[in-house]
């Protein structure tokens, strides 16, 4: 049976923190993927995050982190990786402004992001990249900026946002086959029908929108893939989301 994990993104907006993973472990979950300066952001120091982790029996493999966060505080992350068992660390983004730049520009990131592996490598951290729909958008060069950042930095890994690519109008199967070798990890979301879940900026439980979810997830099932994410950007209610969209992946 599949293993799925939960990004806690999904329930910022939901507190406390502990509640949150006693319910996800109830479900059924085994993991969940953090998000930001965790630190900071989740539940105010590590080794509290460490212990509500512990008592849900729950464990957080992956990450995401800011790109400015891995090169300017390196022992932070270093030490939260080892307290938490952090073995991946995906880049979730980078500032809107800089979503439409040149190729040239995309290159120069794809060499920030081989380096930081390079870096965290030793320290038995892997670094990868987390796309949204705007790696989708050519540059001047004719190219997509997520070719570029993986063609350019050949030992990151990619953790797949599927939605994100099919709200991009591409065909998630042709970039699984592509990058086959390189998605790691991959984010289940699902798209609503146009015009339903206005309050959830369009997005819906996995399984329970628009996408094939059983045949995009039968053929990531076919790579070399280690952690299925649960996400939903937006919930109105997340214990809905998380419970509902396990029940149905554990379907197919």
């Amino acid at each position: 049976m599949t293993d799925y994990s939960y990004q806690l993104y999904s329930s910022r907006n939901f507190q406390p923190l502990d509640s949150t993973l006693q319910m996800l472990a109830s479900l059924g979950y085994h993991y969940v993927e953090g998000y930001g300066d965790l630190a900071k952001s989740i539940a105010g120091d590590t080794n509290r995050l460490k212990e509500l982790l512990d008592q849900s029996n729950l464990a957080m493999p992956t990450c995401h982190v800011d790109i400015n966060q891995l090169e300017q505080e390196k022992a932070t992350v270093v030490d939260l990786a080892e307290k938490l068992g952090i073995q991946q660390v995906f880049v979730p983004a980078i500032e809107e402004d800089k979503r439409t730049q040149n190729a040239s520009d995309w290159i120069s990131l794809a060499t920030r992001l081989a380096k930081l592996h390079e870096s965290y490598a030793v320290e038995g951290i892997s670094i990868g990249w987390h796309n949204h729909d705007f790696e989708f958008r050519t540059t001047d060069s004719g190219e997509y900026p997520l070719d570029i950042l993986l063609n350019n930095a050949p030992q990151i890994g990619l953790e797949f946002d599927v939605a994100w690519a099919v709200k991009a109008q591409q065909d998630p199967l042709h970039w699984i086959e592509k990058y086959k070798d390189r998605i790691v990890a991959a984010h289940l979301k699902d798209l609503a029908p146009e015009g339903d879940c206005v309050d959830e900026d369009g997005w819906a439980d996995v399984g329970h929108g628009v996408m094939d979810w059983t045949t995009i997830h039968n053929e990531l099932k076919k790579i070399n893939l280690k952690y299925f994410v649960m996400e939903h950007d937006n919930p109105s209610d997340h214990e809905r989301f998380a419970s509902r969209s396990l029940s149905y992946c554990r379907s197919l």
